[in-house]
């Protein structure tokens, strides 16, 4: 794996799809002008060639190629 690539961690919370996973990744933001932390959800497709992750699982997820129009990550 390359240094520059980040790595990001979330929870699956879908698993529908074949050898594709949602991941819903969670971060805390400042606003800017009232200074008060807020959560900001975020949910991506991931590639998960063997259909392993189940809903609820935590897990870490990396960019790569574009796999198809909607994923661009890949379970790590």
């Amino acid at each position: 794996m390359e240094k520059n690539k980040q790595t990001l961690k979330g929870t699956v919370v879908g698993d529908k799809m074949d050898k594709t996973v949602v991941v819903s990744v969670s971060r805390f933001v400042k606003h800017p002008k009232y200074g008060k932390y807020y959560k900001i959800s975020k949910k991506y497709k991931a590639h998960d060639p063997e259909n392993k992750c189940k809903v609820g699982d935590k897990v870490e997820i990396s960019p790569c190629r574009p796999i198809s129009k909607d994923k661009r990550f890949r379970v790590v």
